[in-house]
């Protein structure tokens, strides 16, 4: 479990391609340290498990990667939770169609998949590539979902450096899929 709570912004270093995955060494110096192998990290919020551990990087088996991702160790539940409970399972991804600066915040809008948007609501809980955030709108005609970024956000993550038309990896809250699942099954 993880909460969304982004603590380095780590680089990958080498990337093995092998048939149907990748291995893939990944450079974070903050978090490296208190890595142990079988530990789960929150990469660009999939959860991943170290098979490796230096003093400043982690390996870990991929389906997927990327040269810059967002990191994160999993939660202690000993210590306050921020953020809101994020488990690195990816629930889908959508594509980025606008990063627009404002004054003390830049908008940030995603198209997603039709499916994952009973799952979204305003002020509720998603999860873009790893970070824990808070829905400002659900736009259902053009499944558009809006957030804001506010500088810390944006200091400590990636999100702020991709393009229009960059793939995101999308959790929504896992409590709306257990809600949608009790009324399945009542």
């Amino acid at each position: 479990m993880f909460t969304g709570l982004i603590q380095e912004r780590g680089s990958v270093t080498t990337i093995v391609r092998q048939e149907t995955s990748a291995q893939i060494t990944i450079k974070a110096p903050l978090l490296a340290p208190q890595i142990k192998t079988g530990d789960s990290v929150s990469v660009d919020g999939v959860c991943l498990t170290a098979t490796a551990v230096t003093a400043d990087s982690f390996t870990a088996d991929a389906m997927v990667q990327t040269l810059a991702v967002n990191l994160e160790l999993a939660a202690r539940l000993d210590a306050r939770m921020g953020g809101h409970i994020v488990q690195g399972h990816v629930d889908g991804t959508g594509t980025l169609v606008a990063l627009t600066p404002g004054e003390q915040w830049m908008k940030c809008e995603v198209k997603v998949d039709k499916a994952l948007l009973k799952y979204i609501v305003a002020k509720g809980s998603i999860c873009f590539s790893g970070i824990s955030l808070t829905v400002g709108e659900v736009h259902d005609e053009t499944s558009v979902v809006t957030v804001w970024l506010i500088p810390e956000t944006l200091e400590r993550t990636t999100i702020g450096k991709k393009k229009v038309g960059d793939v995101i990896n999308i959790e929504v809250d896992v409590l709306a899929k257990y809600v949608e699942r009790m009324m399945e099954k009542k």
